[in-house]
């Protein structure tokens, strides 16, 4: 049976590439919700350019302080010997590379990495916020997203058609039906959602895949 992963299972999964020590951006929409999955014994603190280190999970409307919020302006958690400081601090943070992993959302990526995930032309509309800096600082980058767009359009292409938000930049995309490395010689199918086939992930991607050797299902 095809099962897609819904929006925690994707930021589950997203939270098992982070290291012990990594500090990790965590971008609107479905990037946020990784703080509330951190494996347990590994160390992560998250960065935000609200201006907060060192913070927690997300909670619930009306349980976190108003001057407390992440990048989507949702309320975090407070922990120990966390700090807060201005958004110039923030962003030299990460213009300074000292961001190990940005988890970020995207409208498209290239297969050679390219990243567009601030303007939907047809709209009009976009928002640079802080991604342009973190497609630049952050040491890895990872996307996390739906696999097609709403009416059945490959988010995965060949070249971005969306204005661009970074070059070469993606290291890894996680959507709902697959996990898929970016890599010199384009992109790397290595998980699949449970009762999906290489070649079910291929026919909904426009960028051209290879499949690793030892390509699984996604376990979590």
């Amino acid at each position: 049976m095809k099962q897609p992963m819904d929006r925690d299972v994707m930021a589950m999964r997203v939270a098992r590439e982070f290291q012990d020590g990594d500090v990790v951006n965590l971008g609107i929409g479905i990037p946020t919700l990784a703080s509330n999955y951190i494996p347990e014994g590994r160390r992560v603190t998250f960065h935000s350019e609200s201006g907060v280190l060192g913070y927690g999970g997300v909670l619930d409307d009306g349980e976190g302080d108003i001057d407390l919020i992440n990048a989507g302006g949702q309320f975090v958690a407070p922990l120990p010997g966390m700090s807060v400081f201005s958004s110039a601090d923030a962003f030299a943070m990460i213009r300074g590379r000292h961001i190990a992993v940005a988890v970020l959302g995207a409208f498209q990526v290239s297969e050679r990495g390219d990243l567009a995930n601030w303007m939907l032309p047809g709209r009009g509309i976009g928002n640079v916020g802080g991604a342009m800096d973190l497609a630049a600082g952050a040491r890895r980058i990872i996307v996390v997203m739906e696999h097609v767009t709403k009416d059945g359009q490959p988010r995965l292409v060949r070249r971005c058609t969306y204005p661009l938000t970074g070059l070469r930049c993606v290291d890894l995309v996680v959507t709902d039906l697959a996990v898929i490395a970016v890599t010199p010689q384009g992109m790397e199918l290595r998980e699949t959602a449970p009762g999906y086939s290489a070649a079910d992930i291929q026919a909904m991607t426009e960028a051209r895949l290879t499949v690793a050797k030892d390509v699984r299902e996604v376990e979590l």
